[in-house]
């Protein structure tokens, strides 16, 4: 078995996603990896949580859980985050997300 990459560390109850955040882009899309995070174009403005929230429906669509288990660990108003998800192996998470 490979090891994780930067961006994805395996917690109890789910994984961890560094994500670099992109508003205001053309289309939601996976960018591929800045760094050691994962970096994420959303259409939507950072304007009053607006890019959080579509960040968390876009994650939720792509990884086949509900929005309620996505939530923003840290980084709400900076643009890289980290993002747990509950009930999402990381073996899964790599796969979908995988740049």
């Amino acid at each position: 078995m490979s090891p994780a990459p930067p961006w994805l560390r395996e917690v109890p109850g789910g994984v961890r996603i560094t994500v670099r955040l992109s508003p205001k882009a053309a289309r939601d899309k996976v960018m591929g990896v800045h760094g050691e995070a994962l970096k994420i174009a959303v259409t939507a403005p950072p304007l009053e949580g607006k890019a959080n929230r579509h960040l968390i429906r876009f994650l939720a669509k792509r990884l086949g859980v509900p929005r309620g288990a996505l939530s923003i660990v840290s980084g709400e108003l900076a643009r890289e985050k980290v993002i747990e998800a509950a009930g999402v192996r990381a073996q899964d998470a790599e796969a979908i997300l995988g740049a």
